[in-house]
């Protein structure tokens, strides 16, 4: 029997409780791993503020972007630094069988599902969980490393799914949150990126990653704002058709804006989530031949991919995430909901 210590949520704007509960056996096919870190995420503020539902009754315990140790769980397991995937497919059905795992129905989500990993310890399934080589860990703790579950893999995600190509037109809309991931790694995959923004600050801090062509959008109008990027991707020598672009603000303003930059052969990909709905005329897809796509999670193996691009040090994560001791877990979603951060936050157990 394992005691595990969290902090649960108990209703919607309500501080977090730390509670006491116990983990009495662990299946043959689970893992009790041991949290580092648990990032914050804005699906774990949609939760505790904006009314959206968790599929387990509360109270729960959130938290979705989860790095450890196996503690518990298959030998060549035991001892080993992980990434637990936000999305854990079944891996049986019809749409884990076509490569479509990460909308797997029958899917269970830590912090929505099941308790998740604002506390010590957590069990999960053990079949997805991701190792994380030694070459990660020589720059990165394994508690920064914990953004990879969401915020990194969700953007690589979608970003395969788009096919980009070499030197496409890259707009990454949104910046804050995953869109500082989606950015470098639209670059890093060949995207010609421009990043767009409200906030000069989070366009800034995006020369860290060389990530030098972005664009304030704060108090201009959509047309204003599709002239000035037509005139950026001129400038930039890329292609004026088969724009890819990327809403990661999940935001209305940002939705329709995404959608209104597109043009011929463009693809939309909506990353970002919001309960508000749009007015848009489906008929510029048919006029442009463009597509929209959407995204949830990510795939478990792609999490390798993504891994292996911060043990190259081509992916950046030090510098946009910050840790903060699980006791703070109030403090900083409250701080979360009025932007006060320019980095993605990280709890780790203090207990």
């Amino acid at each position: 029997m394992i005691d595990v210590q969290a902090y649960q949520m108990t209703a919607k704007d309500k501080p977090f409780e730390k509670v006491v509960y116990q983990i009495e056996d662990i299946k043959p096919d689970e893992a009790l791993i041991e949290i580092s870190g648990c990032g914050v995420c804005h699906t774990d503020l949609s939760f505790w503020h904006y009314g959206v539902p968790t599929r387990h009754e509360l109270p729960l315990v959130l938290g979705h972007e989860i790095s450890g140790i196996v503690m518990e769980g298959p030998s060549e397991l035991k001892g080993k630094p992980v990434i637990i995937p936000a999305v854990l497919p079944c891996g049986d059905c019809s749409l884990c069988n076509s490569g479509r795992s990460n909308i797997c129905q029958k899917q269970k989500m830590p912090g929505n599902d099941f308790n998740g990993g604002f506390g010590s310890h957590i069990v999960v399934p053990s079949k997805y969980l991701t190792v994380v080589p030694d070459a990660a860990l020589k720059n990165h703790s394994l508690a920064e490393l914990s953004v990879i579950a969401d915020a990194v893999s969700t953007p690589y995600q979608v970003i395969v799914k788009s096919e980009l190509k070499q030197d496409d037109f890259c707009v990454i809309i949104g910046v804050g949150g995953i869109g500082i991931y989606g950015a470098q790694l639209a670059q890093i995959l060949g995207g010609n990126v421009l990043a767009l923004d409200i906030s000069q600050d989070k366009l800034d801090q995006l020369q860290d990653a060389g990530i030098t062509n972005t664009l304030n959008i704060k108090d201009l109008d959509i047309r204003e704002i599709k002239k000035q990027v037509k005139a950026k991707c001129k400038d930039m020598g890329a292609s004026p058709f088969g724009w890819k672009i990327y809403e990661m603000s999940g935001t209305k303003p940002g939705q329709e804006l995404g959608y209104a930059l597109m043009g011929i052969a463009s693809t939309l990909s909506i990353v970002g989530f919001t309960l508000d709905k749009l007015e848009v005329r489906l008929s510029n897809l048919m006029a442009f031949d463009g597509k929209i796509i959407g995204t949830w999670g990510c795939k478990p193996e792609l999490y390798t991919d993504v891994i292996n691009l911060t043990a190259e040090g081509k992916l950046k994560l030090k510098p946009y995430t910050q840790t903060f001791p699980m006791s703070k877990i109030n403090d900083i979603f409250q701080d979360t909901l009025e932007h006060k951060f320019l980095k993605r936050s990280v709890l780790t157990p203090d207990f």
